[in-house]
């Protein structure tokens, strides 16, 4: 029986694992600490790292891990931003969900839409105070507005399909244009005619702060701005400059750059140390949620069926369909050893 190290582990995670690591032959240590250079240790005696999207997967990290005889981290997530690949190669296979529904994600960014151009957020608030005016809750129809989706993949795909339901003109940018009805513009052209902005793109050096002080300059007055794939596709500083200005009418959040601090944890009873994001929470035209567009059961099963056939795969020594390396990320990496990266 296989040993994994499941790092940060929270009460919904273990449902769908504890359901599929009997008939997998898997025994799991579940740890409810995050995965870093302090914790790593934690994953002696294993054979395996499970770990998620705010671990500290570094080359110190790796490192130990390697020295522990850990040759697999299993990332139960479809980002991975976080890896050091440069350091994991030759070291630690890592593979990742690429897919586990992105139906929830996409979703989710509506429902954030519709919340904070709604003022559902107020709404709810003021009638727990049986407060039933309706002043300043004043929202606008989404029908007949223009939308710019940034990024094109299988969420991209699946918010644009959910935008033309709700009637709005959608305009699409990705460098890698996939085939679908749907209008591709520059970067440039979608800032300057989109009334509402949703990003559902990787995070790499060319998206790292795509939404900065310059392309929110080139945005209509008004603009809403919806994130829901990875904190540091905006640079938050110049968000609330913006915000507070007026130059952006709305901004709703499920990601933040610095979230690995805070989100996932209840600090309901400390004070928040991270004054923007503590400004960003107090304004009546935000709202954010703490990266849980991925949560509803769909979702949950599938990331601990895949997750497990990650797993399987690498302890029968069958190719890695999942895994990823520092090779991959520049696009030569062919998996030419028996389907794997090394």
């Amino acid at each position: 029986m296989k040993k994994i190290a499941f790092f940060d582990t929270k009460p919904y995670d273990k449902k769908g694992f504890d359901d599929l690591k009997e008939q997998n032959d898997f025994n799991i240590k579940y740890i409810e600490y995050r995965l870093n250079p302090d914790t790593a240790y934690m994953a002696k005696g294993c054979d395996a790292v499970c770990a998620f999207v705010n671990d500290v997967i570094s080359k110190e990290t790796i490192d130990i891990l390697s020295e522990l005889g850990i040759k697999i981290i299993a990332l139960r997530c479809a980002g991975y931003n976080n890896v050091d690949f440069e350091a994991a190669l030759n070291k630690v296979h890592v593979v990742t969900v690429p897919a586990y529904s992105p139906h929830a994600v996409a979703e989710h960014a509506m429902a954030l839409l519709l919340a904070v151009n709604r003022k559902l957020h107020r709404a709810t608030h003021r009638t727990r105070d049986f407060n039933f005016s309706l002043n300043g809750l004043t929202g606008f129809d989404l029908f007949g507005k223009t939308i710019g989706v940034i990024g094109t993949g299988k969420i991209g795909q699946i918010f644009i399909e959910i935008c033309k339901g709700f009637g709005m003109n959608v305009l699409a940018y990705d460098p890698y244009p996939a085939k679908i009805d749907v209008q591709y513009v520059g970067l440039d052209e979608l800032f300057s005619k989109s009334d509402i902005i949703s990003l559902h793109c990787p995070l790499t050096k060319d998206t790292y702060h795509i939404i900065n002080e310059e392309s929110i300059g080139k945005m209509k007055d008004n603009v809403y701005l919806i994130n829901t794939s990875r904190g540091a596709l905006i640079d938050s500083e110049a968000l609330l400059k913006n915000l507070k200005s007026g130059k952006i009418g709305g901004a709703a959040l499920d990601v933040y750059e610095e979230e690995s601090e805070v989100f996932f944890e209840d600090f309901s009873n400390e004070i928040i140390r991270d004054d923007t994001l503590a400004m960003l929470i107090s304004l009546p035209n935000v709202i954010i949620t703490s990266h849980q567009a991925f949560l509803t059961e769909e979702a949950l099963n599938e990331i601990a069926k895949v997750t497990i056939e990650n797993l399987n795969e690498y302890f029968n020594s069958q190719p890695l369909k999942n895994e990823i390396c520092y090779r991959c990320n520049k696009a030569n990496c062919e998996k030419k050893a028996n389907g794997r990266c090394f």
